[in-house]
């Protein structure tokens, strides 16, 4: 069990460790738009040692790569901070075009700027996993499947959530589709829309998710607590844990 750092953008990386121990998680997904930016070498390395401090593992670097035009240069930095971090794998995007709308010659550029960061990924040691997110080539089950086999990477597979305002049958068929392509899960609670609602809310759903995803060795990481209030963090966390049939033996 873990957490996104991005869930608490406004606070530094050292209380954002913190929270994370004191709810017993175990992994943290530092994001790079804060807490933990790839131009940035030294914030990386401090990053790292606070991780290491607090007992806390990196297993994934959350990246904003969205394999656009003019990105690819920059990639290779995004792996060294990945590694850095201790990080297994690196978020990534498909894209900034709805599968429904994006031109043949815009899906082939980021299959093949994929394809490329695949490659300097498996360099370093570490996977990749699209975001399943609207708005991109991984906005569906459908187009996400025909984005991982395009790319064709042995290294390359995917995130899932809830999508907004689908149902939690739909949503599970689309995860039991996904099979042993998802590498992590973000979990919240939303409904209607963005609406941000505790955990428990959709326990339910959670239950069946993690039950699907038992003995893969799936990250499911909590994001987007309602309010971004880390007072809310341990209780967010001891229902997905419940979810998860595990129990908190210690508080740390």
């Amino acid at each position: 069990m873990g957490l996104c750092s991005v869930t608490f953008r406004r606070l530094p990386a050292v209380d954002v460790a913190r929270y994370a121990v004191h709810a017993g998680l175990e992994v943290v997904e530092w994001g790079a738009d804060v807490h933990a930016p790839a131009e940035d070498p030294a914030t990386v390395r401090a990053v790292r040692e606070i991780s290491d401090r607090y007992g806390l593992t990196c297993c994934s670097y959350g990246s904003y790569f969205r394999a656009s035009p003019g990105e690819p240069a920059a990639f290779p930095a995004v792996a060294r901070a990945a590694a850095t971090l201790g990080a297994e794998r690196i978020r990534v995007w498909a894209g900034g075009t709805g599968s429904r709308h994006v031109l043949p010659d815009e899906r082939h550029g980021t299959v093949c700027r994929l394809r490329e960061a695949a490659r300097i990924a498996a360099d370093h040691g570490l996977t990749l996993a699209t975001e399943f997110h609207g708005n991109t080539l991984t906005d569906s089950v459908t187009s996400t499947v025909r984005l991982l086999d395009e790319v064709d990477a042995e290294n390359l597979h995917t995130y899932w959530q809830p999508p907004l305002d689908v149902p939690d049958e739909e949503a599970l068929a689309g995860l039991i589709e996904l099979g042993d392509r998802v590498a992590a899960v973000h979990a919240f609670s939303w409904w209607p829309g963005n609406t941000r609602l505790p955990l428990v809310e959709r326990q339910g759903l959670w239950t069946v998710a993690l039950g699907l995803l038992n003995g893969r060795g799936v990250d499911a990481l909590l994001e987007f607590v309602p309010g971004d209030a880390p007072e809310v963090l341990a209780r967010e966390a001891a229902v997905l844990r419940q979810a998860a049939g595990q129990t908190l033996s210690a508080q740390p």
